[in-house]
């Protein structure tokens, strides 16, 4: 029996929904956004390249927090085997990449941008792709 979900993500959390389950699941983020860099500008005054670590090290840094925190995301997604995911930003697509590697049995119905919703919208948001594509939201 295939189990249909969805998703909605950005950087800061992720809602899961199955629709076999009543309520959703929200998955936190401990992904910190990049520094920015402070200090003096170096047109107003002394400028230590110091004092801020180098942009490459803070990319990698933040893409290992995404990486830790999109498996998270892909191990609460176990049971499902149909998906839609949803979110404002870059981190639907990156979910989406990345659960290609990782679990290429799972079936990405469809990326979709949505704007932020609350977990009720989420939730109604999934059941009715669903129910538009003709698959049960009971299974």
């Amino acid at each position: 029996m295939s189990k249909l979900g969805g998703v909605w993500i950005d950087h800061r959390k992720a809602v899961l929904v199955e629709l076999s389950r009543d309520a959703p699941t929200t998955i936190p983020s401990n992904v910190q956004k990049h520094l920015e860099r402070g200090g003096d500008s170096p047109l107003k005054g002394s400028y230590e390249a110091r004092q801020v670590p180098a942009d490459d090290s803070r990319q990698r840094a933040l893409t290992g927090e995404l990486n830790v925190y999109y498996d998270s995301v892909i191990a609460a997604l176990h049971d499902i085997s149909s998906l839609i995911i949803l979110g404002p930003g870059e981190a639907k697509g990156e979910l989406h990449k990345r659960l290609t590697k990782t679990k290429p049995s799972l079936q990405v119905m469809a990326v979709e941008t949505a704007d932020k919703m609350t977990d009720t919208e989420v939730v109604a948001k999934v059941r009715s792709y669903f129910r538009a594509s003709g698959s049960s939201p009971g299974q």
